[in-house]
């Protein structure tokens, strides 16, 4: 039984479809059963918990032999690092004593030790929090996701804007969870033994002006890139919603996307889903 945390986001369900489409046997936890119907529908099975719940995660872990960690994102009206180590620490503590053959680490580019960067922190914890367990691991570090310029879309459409903490000519890569799915489900079905890091990207790297053309010729109008000052990035993500806590973690995992992109040193797989397949174009 493969079994996959956070399995009703983008990333963890593809990955569950994929394994799915392959016959494997997959069981997906969820602090909410709704959201996991659509998958329960194709056959996975469903297991409510709340990954703080260390006790209960750690009696769901003993019902598979391979684990998809990916840690949940923390809602960004709180400190959204304190919450995300929260989530790390309760994983690590449940997969003791668990029967798991093989886990396989979600994380991301860049991932690095420090404090106030976001992601690129919280993961480093988790990454290091695995390696010291005794099951084979390997850790999947995804680009930068396709998915977080959904929440521009509707600002594009009506207003022709596309809103961006970076550069307009700042190439990044990026990944569709398509992409990533498939390369968590591969990683997941390899031998025990094998202990790999992947990094998993698309098949060309983009930049906001790009993600504008594209969006362009969805809407069919002129789509124009407004990259947001550094002086003025904690003020932004706080006008979204953002406790100071999180708005300060984002603007410095934004810094560091900027100012060290960090290239990979291993393994790279280059999907082929393309941002205008991601849009459906």
């Amino acid at each position: 039984m493969h079994i996959i945390l956070g399995g009703t986001g983008h990333v963890g369900s593809a990955a569950a479809k994929t394994l799915l489409a392959r016959g494997e046997p997959v069981m997906i936890v969820a602090r909410n059963a709704d959201k996991a119907e659509g998958l329960r529908a194709q056959g996975a099975e469903i297991a409510v918990a709340d990954i703080r719940d260390t006790e209960a995660l750690r009696a769901i872990l003993r019902k598979g032999r391979r684990l998809y960690a990916l840690n949940p994102p923390a809602s960004p009206d709180g400190d959204t690092d304190a919450r995300e180590k929260e989530t790390i620490a309760s994983i690590l503590a449940a997969i003791e004593g668990s029967s798991l053959e093989k886990i396989v680490g979600h994380s991301t580019y860049g991932v690095r030790k420090g404090e106030r960067i976001g992601d690129l922190g919280t993961l480093y914890e988790l990454e290091e929090g695995l390696k010291r367990q005794p099951i084979p691991t390997s850790i999947l570090r995804a680009a930068y996701y396709m998915t977080n310029w959904d929440m521009n879309l509707e600002a594009a459409k009506n207003d022709g804007v596309l809103m961006t903490f970076f550069p307009a000519e700042f190439r990044i890569a990026m990944v569709a969870p398509q992409d990533l799915g498939e390369a968590a489900a591969d990683l997941m079905m390899e031998p025990p033994e094998s202990q790999r890091l992947v990094y998993a990207e698309g098949p060309e790297r983009y930049s906001p002006a790009d993600v504008a053309a594209v969006l362009s010729e969805r809407f069919g109008r002129p789509v124009e890139v407004r990259s947001v000052p550094r002086a003025d990035w904690e003020k932004t993500y706080r006008s979204f919603g953002f406790s100071d806590a999180a708005a300060k973690s984002y603007a410095g995992m934004t810094a560091l996307a900027l100012e060290s992109p960090m290239p990979p040193e291993s393994e790279t797989r280059q999907g082929s889903v393309t941002l205008r397949d991601y849009w459906g174009g």
